[in-house]
């Protein structure tokens, strides 16, 4: 049987990108997934195929992670059509950039709901059962942005620096349940968005689209090398395996050396 096999996931921010890559990684270890975003519905139904493509289970939440209430009743919909949720990877997440003195307090208010607070709705709605059942994994996706700032990001820095207390907070909390809960810290993850950025920027400057690759990544990393989704994935797996029970509280950083430095 496969690691996971008979284990239940969901991934919020998991119709692309990150939560894609994770999704995609637990099913292939045999997790049936709840996958959770938004999308079009075209896009969305891809999603899902590349999911079941493992043999799995899969279901969709479009659930306002903004919005407690919309929260429990994703929950109560994950139980409904798989009765448990084991695993809970908080990936959801947006993002604004601008100056503090110039920060909308509309942005600011947006980006902590759902890069901070949906976490710990999440948390307080999912791990009630994990405790009963004795065995479960929260994975919050946070960022080099939670270990270190930089400038014109105070609501985006704030939220993944709180998300790495919050999971401090959790781990200590379920420490004796068989839960244990961790953050995953990315650096400069080559997605559909960064790689239109990318190419815009070559469009723009009139250089081939490698150089603009090793500008960007050159602005923060020693390694000039993007995380994909897939090597996210693998490290979400390995948090769910046998070998990590008791690895908990902590940020694992995968960031090309980012927070090294």
């Amino acid at each position: 049987m496969a690691p996971l096999s008979g284990r239940v996931a969901l991934v919020t921010g998991s119709t692309s990108g990150i939560g894609l890559g994770i999704a995609q990684a637990l099913a292939s270890e045999g997790a049936d997934i709840v996958l959770h975003g938004l999308g079009s519905p075209d896009a969305i139904a891809a999603a899902r195929r590349s999911v079941e493509a493992a043999g799995v289970r899969v279901t969709v939440s479009g659930a306002d992670v903004a919005d407690p209430a919309a929260i429990q009743r994703m929950a109560a919909d994950a139980a409904d059509a798989f009765g448990r949720v084991d695993i809970l990877v908080n990936n959801a997440g947006i993002q604004h950039t601008a100056t503090i003195a110039d920060f909308p307090d509309e942005r600011w208010d947006a980006v902590i709901a759902i890069n901070l607070s949906a976490a710990f709705h999440t948390i307080k709605a999912f791990s009630p059962a994990m405790r009963q059942a004795g065995w479960g994994r929260v994975i919050n996706i946070a960022s080099a942005h939670g270990l270190v700032a930089s400038a014109q990001k105070a609501a985006y820095v704030a939220a993944k620096h709180g998300l790495l207390g919050l999971t401090k907070v959790a781990a200590i909390e379920l420490a004796d349940a068989g839960v244990t809960v961790n953050a995953i810290c990315p650096g400069w993850v080559l997605t559909p968005l960064v790689q239109a950025q990318i190419e815009a920027r070559a469009a723009q400057s009139g250089r081939s689209v490698r150089e603009e690759e090793v500008a960007l990544l050159r602005e923060k990393q020693p390694m000039a090398a993007f995380t994909t989704p897939e090597q996210i994935g693998a490290m979400a797996v390995y948090l769910c395996s046998d070998a990590a029970c008791t690895v908990s509280g902590v940020p694992l950083s995968i960031d090309g050396g980012w927070t090294a430095q």
